[in-house]
C-alpha cells in the first residue's frame, strides 16, 4: 500500500505496554505509506488502541468507539489492542460501527489489514508468538521518554489477572534488539527510558537459548553468553543491564513492574556499577494478607516481603518502592484488608496505586466465592489511597532544599506587562517519579532563563517544598 493519501489517527489508551503496540503500529503504518496525523478530523481511519484488562478500562474503550463514529462519521473505526484481542468475535458482530478488529498477536500485519478493510468490514487476530518489533517514528509520551518493551506476555498466570489470556505466555526479545533501540533513541534526544513488561524479573524465559545474547555486539563483550550460564546464579536481566551499560550517552534507565516472587538481587551489582539506572524499583505486592496472596496464586508471604523490602533498602538505601494493591478480592475479609493496611505502613513506599477488585472471565478468580461488594471494595481502595497520601507526603519532604535534574514535560508561561513580573512555569518530572503514575515537579522560572526551558529538555532545580504528592522547585541552571 502507498497511498499516501490515506491519513489515520491512533486514539491510545490503556497501559505502557499498549502504547508501544501503537508506536509500532504507526512505524508499520507510515512505513507503508499512509500518513500519521495528530488530528482526527482529518484522519480517513481511526484507529482505538483499546485495553482490555478490567472492566472500567473496556467501558473506556467501547465508550471511545462510539464518540469517534459520532463526531467523525467520515471515519473508518477500527479497533485495535487488547480488548479487541480478548473480544473479537463479540465486538465484530455486535458494534456495527466498527470497519475492523485487529488484534495485538502481530502487529506489522496492521498495513495489510488497513488494505482489506477498503473493500469490506475485516477481523484479524493472530497466535500469540514471540515479540513484534520495528521503527517507532511517533512516540505518544513526553518528549524525552520513552518505554521499551523487553518482554510480552505473562506465565505468572496470577488468578485475577487476564493478560496471559490475552497477550500469552511470557517470551523475551534478544538483548541485541534491545540495546539497538535504545541506542537509537539515545541518539534521538531521549534522556528517559522506562524498561516494561508485565514481568521484566523474568526476562530470559520464552528464548532460552543462545540467541538471547548471541551477536550482542558492543565495546565489551564478555557479557555475550549464552542464557544457559545464567543458571549459576547470573540473571538475564543482569546481563542485559551491563550490557545496556556499554551504550555511552547522558539518559536514565528506569526498570518497571518487578513481581516479587521473581526478584534477584544480582541486578543490584548492575545497578551500582551503572549510576544512570536509577534506583526505582516497581513491585505490585497487590495484598499483605497471607491467604489472599496465596488465593491469587503467589508464592511470598506479608512477612518474607517485609523482609525483601528491608534487605532491598539495605543493599540501596535511597531506593524508592512503587508498589500496587488490589482491594475486594474474593475472599477479603475485614481483618484481611487490615492485614494489606499495616504492611503498607510497615514498607512505606513512595508511591503505590489501589484498584478495585474486577472479575474476569476466565481467570481462576472468576468462580471464587466470598465475594466482596464492589461498594467496599472502592472503601478499602480509598482508605489506602489515603494512607499512601501521608506516607508520600513525608517521603517527598525529604527532598526539600536539594538539587536534581528533572526532566521538563510542559511549559505554562505568564508573561506580565513587563520581564520584573514575568513568572514562567513547568512541569517536570524527577528520577524518582515514573511517567503517568506518580507526582510531578513544578518548576519556576525567571525571563532569562526561559531560553532553557523547553520541552524534553533536562535542567537542574532546586527543590523549594512538598505540595501534596507533587515538589514544587526553581530553575537553577540548564547544562548543555
Amino acid at each position: 500500500m502507498t497511498n499516501s493519501r490515506i491519513k489515520f489517527f491512533i486514539d491510545q489508551h490503556g497501559c505502557a505496554k499498549n502504547q508501544t503496540d501503537a508506536e509500532l503500529i504507526a512505524g508499520f503504518l507510515v512505513k507503508k505509506g499512509l500518513e500519521h496525523t495528530l488530528n482526527p478530523d482529518e484522519a480517513d481511519y481511526i484507529l482505538i488502541n483499546s485495553c482490555g484488562f478490567i472492566n472500567s478500562a473496556k467501558k473506556e474503550s467501547i465508550d471511545a468507539v462510539y464518540r469517534a463514529s459520532k463526531n467523525y462519521p467520515d471515519a473508518k473505526i477500527i479497533l485495535t489492542g487488547c480488548l479487541a484481542e480478548r473480544y473479537s468475535d463479540e465486538l465484530f458482530e455486535s458494534i456495527s460501527e466498527l470497519k475492523g478488529v485487529f488484534g495485538n498477536g502481530n502487529l506489522s500485519g496492521i498495513a495489510d489489514f488497513i488494505e482489506a478493510c477498503e473493500k469490506k468490514r475485516s477481523k484479524k487476530i493472530y497466535e500469540q508468538k514471540e515479540i513484534c518489533e520495528g521503527e517507532r517514528p511517533v512516540l505518544y509520551g513526553f518528549k524525552g521518554s520513552a518505554y521499551v518493551k523487553i518482554t510480552e506476555g505473562c506465565s505468572n498466570h496470577c488468578s485475577f489477572c487476564a493478560i496471559p489470556l490475552i497477550r500469552g505466555e511470557l517470551r523475551s526479545r534478544k538483548a541485541i534488539n534491545i540495546v539497538q533501540e535504545i541506542k537509537t533513541l539515545v541518539e534521538n534526544g531521549v534522556y528517559e527510558i522506562n524498561l516494561i513488561g508485565q514481568d521484566i524479573a523474568a526476562y530470559g524465559t520464552g528464548l532460552e537459548d543462545e540467541n538471547l545474547f548471541k551477536e550482542t555486539a558492543l565495546e565489551n563483550n564478555k557479557y555475550n553468553r549464552k542464557l544457559e550460564n545464567c543458571s549459576s546464579g547470573t540473571s538475564a536481566l543482569s546481563l542485559l543491564l551491563k550490557l545496556i551499560g556499554q551504550i555511552k550517552g547522558d539518559f536514565i534507565i528506569r526498570l518497571l513492574y518487578i513481581h516479587p516472587d521473581h526478584f534477584n538481587f544480582d541486578i543490584i551489582d548492575a545497578i551500582r556499577k551503572d549510576k544512570r539506572i536509577v534506583h526505582y524499583f516497581d513491585i505490585p505486592f497487590q495484598s499483605g494478607d497471607d491467604e489472599i496472596i496465596r488465593a491469587m496464586n503467589r508464592k511470598g508471604t506479608k512477612k518474607s516481603y517485609e523482609a525483601f523490602i528491608s534487605e532491598l533498602q539495605k543493599e540501596i538505601p535511597d531506593m524508592v518502592l512503587r508498589t500496587t494493591f488490589l482491594t475486594g478480592f474474593p475472599g477479603e475479609t475485614e481483618n484481611a484488608f487490615n492485614n494489606s493496611k499495616d504492611f503498607l505502613q510497615n514498607i512505606k513506599p513512595h508511591w503505590s496505586g489501589t484498584f478495585p477488585y474486577s472479575r474476569e472471565e476466565d481467570t481462576p478468580a472468576y468462580s471464587l466465592k466470598n465475594k466482596v461488594s464492589s461498594k467496599i471494595a472502592v472503601q478499602r481502595s480509598r482508605i489506602l489511597e489515603e494512607e499512601q497520601m501521608k506516607i508520600t507526603s513525608d517521603k517527598l519532604k525529604g527532598y526539600e532544599g536539594q538539587t536534581m535534574r528533572v526532566l521538563v514535560e510542559e511549559v505554562f508561561q505568564s508573561e506580565k506587562e513587563n520581564s520584573e513580573d514575568f513568572e514562567g512555569l513547568a512541569i517536570g518530572r524527577a528520577w524518582f517519579q515514573a511517567p503517568d503514575v506518580d507526582g510531578a515537579v513544578v518548576i519556576r522560572f525567571d525571563a532569562e532563563d526561559e531560553q532553557h526551558i523547553r520541552e524534553g529538555n533536562v535542567v537542574t532545580v532546586k527543590i523549594i517544598s512538598c505540595t501534596g504528592v507533587d515538589l514544587d522547585s526553581r530553575f537553577v541552571y540548564h547544562r548543555n
